[in-house]
């Protein structure tokens, strides 16, 4: 049965009432595709905080303007004299573009590219060429106090392996724990501390993380120290460290080395002069497979990654995030999408500066669904009860796997949007924001939004 525009299906209501929310604090808008007018309007038009639902404006306008098969590029350029052992007299610069999937697998893709250009040996200086970004946008601030957490590391040009470590502690047959860590890192130095002993797992989990300094000669130090329970294994910690320059280039270097590659000179950050020789360039994964790891594992920095070289690719280099959002809004207005209340502050959601309304972001969904990247789109959404951040959602209700939900958590806020295909063989878009102080109590709420719109809710107007 048809819910009023105006009013809220009951079971939603119901959700709101066991969770202390209040109706005011909670905006829905539920459309059948292609229809002209929603089945639920509720405060369809207030700004709201979106989350990571807002990723979905910036994966949206990414594909669109950018093309599904579009591959960001990372180049290598060197000056000076290459003599025939292979030693480069002279620098080699590395330049990013913002790829926001530039992981181990990828950069030694361009390592080997280096090395068959006859590079062995640098003598100078490795430079970092980083002005695809105005500098201003790098090394932000945390969001919060986690400050090595993972989904807090804020976009470069050279993003490598997303600025993080992930440190693997494994038990043994004899007796002891192994660590493994990833990427490879020139200078990390591990500290193996742990012992198998019995106890609790809880204890595996603070073993499992290491404590980090950084000594006199600018070697990271990752200490473990604790008693590791064999039967909690393997256990792994993801960690944000050192800054992104440092990052990249011990990173760099680490496989460099790997290759039979040295260096000799500094590590620098500057611009590519104009007489240096293009050596190397690594195209990395097309556009599409980025955006579907943005979407269905919600990363925050890939997100701010895309968001950024829209500005500096549709608009020109160095990008801020003024350029685009303008970039941004100009791709929604020419959609025909009026998003007059759309704030965008990174494009990734983890802000208390983006606002969007649920129209807005509805009206995004069904341009989405009738535009030439819908496939790449929607596939990149979250299944319900299935992967993503919907994994383990609904699990046991008829809307399994018939519905493609971003999700938005932070503080305060609870958000879904995405299409539901219900059993009444129509599809909808589904757009709901809780903003509250109660939000993560009310998560009921939005699973019986979803299992409403699944069970048919009947035909909206024409």
């Amino acid at each position: 049965m048809a819910a009023a525009r105006g009013i809220l299906p009951a079971s939603v209501l119901a959700g709101l009432q066991r969770a202390h929310v209040p109706a005011s604090s909670i905006s829905v808008v539920v459309e059948k595709i292609g229809a002209r007018a929603p089945v639920v309007a509720w405060n369809a038009e207030r700004p709201m905080l979106p989350a990571s639902t807002m990723k979905l404006v910036t994966t949206y306008s990414g594909l669109s303007l950018l093309g599904a098969d579009y591959r960001y590029r990372t180049s290598a350029y060197a000056d000076g004299t290459l003599d025939p052992s292979g030693t480069l007299h002279g620098n080699l610069y590395i330049k990013g573009t913002g790829d926001p999937k530039l992981v181990p697998e990828e950069l030694i893709d361009l390592v080997n590219r280096i090395r068959r250009a006859g590079i062995v040996n640098v003598d100078g200086s490795l430079v970092l060429d980083k002005s695809f970004f105005a500098s201003s946008t790098r090394d932000l601030p945390a969001f919060d106090d986690e400050t090595q957490a993972p989904y807090n590391v804020g976009p470069d040009p050279l993003l490598y392996a997303f600025k993080s470590l992930s440190f693997t502690v494994t038990p043994t047959d004899s007796g002891n724990v192994a660590i493994d860590v990833l990427p490879p890192l020139a200078n990390l130095s591990i500290d193996n501390e742990v012992n198998e002993a019995g106890g609790s797992c809880a204890m595996a989990s603070a073993a499992a993380r290491p404590r980090l300094s950084t000594d006199a000669g600018g070697m990271l130090r990752a200490s473990f120290v604790g008693r590791f329970p064999p039967q909690c294994g393997p256990v792994t910690s993801n960690i944000a460290v050192l800054d992104h320059s440092q990052f990249f280039s011990q990173g760099f270097l680490a496989l460099w080395r790997s290759t039979g590659g040295s260096f000799a000179g500094p590590i620098v950050e500057g611009k590519v002069p104009t007489t240096a020789r293009p050596v190397a360039t690594h195209q990395g994964p097309v556009l599409s497979s980025i955006v579907y790891d943005i979407n269905k594992n919600s990363n925050n920095v890939m997100a701010r990654n895309l968001f950024l070289s829209l500005g500096a690719i549709v608009g020109k280099p160095p990008a801020t995030p003024d350029q685009s959002a303008q970039v941004i809004q100009s791709f929604l207005h020419k959609s025909g999408i009026a998003a007059p209340e759309l704030q965008l502050d990174n494009g990734s959601g983890l802000s208390r500066d983006e606002h969007v309304s649920a129209r807005t972001l509805a009206a995004l969904l069904q341009a989405a669904n009738a535009s030439p990247v819908a496939q790449p789109f929607v596939e990149s959404l979250p299944i319900v009860g299935v992967d993503g951040t919907m994994a383990r959602r609904l699990t046991n209700q008829p809307v399994l796997g018939n519905a493609h939900i971003k999700t938005g958590t932070l503080r305060d806020v609870r958000a879904i949007a995405g299409y539901v295909a219900s059993a009444d063989g129509n599809s909808y878009v589904v757009v709901s924001f809780i903003n509250d102080p109660r939000a993560s109590a009310a998560r009921a709420a939005h699973d019986a939004l979803l299992e409403w719109v699944y069970s048919g809710p009947g035909q909206a107007a024409e």
